[in-house]
């Protein structure tokens, strides 16, 4: 049989690993040696491989001499083969199969979706625990073909493949735990349910870039589709609607959520999102990648009752009386203006002579001389300035530098100001 033209997977090893493109080091997997055959081999000797094998963007499209494979692999656990150009997957299966401690394998972005993946070929995938297939256009039928042969598949990755729908594979896989669907044009709910039927063992469903627009379920239909679910992240899809979030309450082990970019939040502030989000999901430990401390799980719940205390009865969600019974009801915070003040009213002492004036605080104390010149009739050079604060226990503070501001002070309505002449 011809084998397809264009770059092996064993020349492209061989030029990337050897000594003098990537020298001998101590280690697992490095410096394998393999004896010279009878008949003679076109390679090195000796490669240096480690365990894990990076050959993205390489050009590869087909797998070269298994023997030569098998040699050199035997140690390999983790194997990136992404961007390239395999196009038939009897050519992976002849990389694969002579890859025997294979456990992480990342076929993304090779045009795969040109063949069929049989069962036979689909077998040396047998010990693969993690499966990237990122924007390979995989079928829905490929992928049953490789969950029915993969026992212990623990996660999968199949983002950018284009999928409107979900196929449900005529077997669950029991054993997956991470789901990556992002980026795939999944709208409807009835898509996603078939996610938990097909893996009922899923820990966490990672969603974000898809526009699912509602979650149209009932709450124990959830709780029995998703029973081990963890953390569900749903960035930028199309929830719209609060009556959504609640219902990830249904999910039994839920403790983390994503929610960023939904159209539901876009009119919320930055601090009413996270607070809404928390107080209607009191299960969860993690937000948007942020840990959701005890104090700000009260602070979060309290502000959701005073945000809708003033909610007509029929726009109120059930949660609020839930915090209600938890809590009380309320007294709204009052408004306290934290601004720094702009003026005080003060006594202006000098001599016998006392006059009430509004002071800037925001000018300096040679600003402040240049005002009282005309008050006083002395000349800015020639005048010393005392502060008393009407509640200090120590007397008067001499304003003796001309740069410093007066709300430095602390000056309020009703201090004094002490104006003398210099001692000549």
């Amino acid at each position: 049989m011809d084998q397809p033209s264009g770059r092996s997977f064993m020349q492209v090893l061989c030029e990337k690993y050897s000594p003098e493109n990537f020298p001998y080091r101590r280690g697992p997997g490095m410096g394998v040696h393999v004896p010279a055959t009878p008949q003679g081999s076109p390679m090195k000797d000796r490669l240096n491989l480690p365990s894990v094998l990076v050959l993205n963007s390489c050009g590869i499209t087909c797998a070269g001499d298994e023997n030569e494979i098998a040699a050199f692999c035997a140690h390999v656990s983790e194997l990136d083969l992404s961007d390239n150009k395999l196009e038939d997957w009897h050519e992976v299966n002849k990389i694969v199969s002579n890859v025997p401690h294979l456990e992480f394998l990342n076929l993304s972005s090779n045009p795969l979706s040109l063949s069929v993946l049989e069962r036979r070929c689909a077998g040396s995938f047998a010990g693969v625990r993690k499966l990237v297939l990122n924007n390979s256009k995989t079928s829905w039928e490929t992928v049953h073909t490789i969950l029915q042969e993969l026992p212990d598949l623990e996660e999968l990755f199949l983002c950018l493949n284009d999928y409107e729908t979900v196929s449900c594979s005529p077997v669950c896989c029991q054993s997956l735990k991470l789901l990556h669907i992002t980026d795939n044009n999944l709208q409807d709910w009835t898509e996603i349910r078939k996610l938990g039927i097909m893996f009922p063992s899923l820990d966490t469903l990672i969603l974000a870039n898809n526009n699912l627009t509602t979650i149209e379920e009932s709450e124990d239909s959830l709780a029995r589709l998703f029973p081990n679910l963890r953390s569900i992240n749903l960035h930028k899809s199309g929830l719209h609607c609060w009556e959504d979030i609640d219902k990830l309450n249904s999910f039994p082990k839920l403790e983390e959520v994503k929610l960023l970019g939904i159209p539901l939040l876009q009119s919320y502030t930055t601090e009413e999102r996270r607070k809404l989000l928390i107080a209607r999901l009191p299960s969860i430990i993690k937000l948007n990648g942020s840990i959701v401390a005890d104090g700000e799980r009260e602070d979060s719940e309290r502000f959701f009752i005073r945000y809708y205390m003033e909610f007509p009865e029929e726009a109120v969600p059930f949660r609020y009386h839930e915090l209600v019974t938890k809590y009380g009801k309320l007294e709204p915070l009052a408004v306290v203006d934290l601004r720094p003040q702009s003026s005080a009213k003060v006594e202006v002492h000098f001599q016998d002579k006392v006059e009430e004036m509004s002071i800037r605080l925001d000018q300096t104390v040679a600003e402040l001389k240049k005002h009282l010149k005309t008050v006083v009739q002395l000349s800015t050079s020639n005048m010393l300035l005392f502060y008393l604060d009407q509640e200090a226990p120590f007397g008067p503070e001499e304003m003796k530098y001309s740069s410093r501001a007066l709300h430095s002070f602390g000056i309020r309505d009703g201090d004094k100001i002490y104006v003398e002449p210099r001692m000549k």
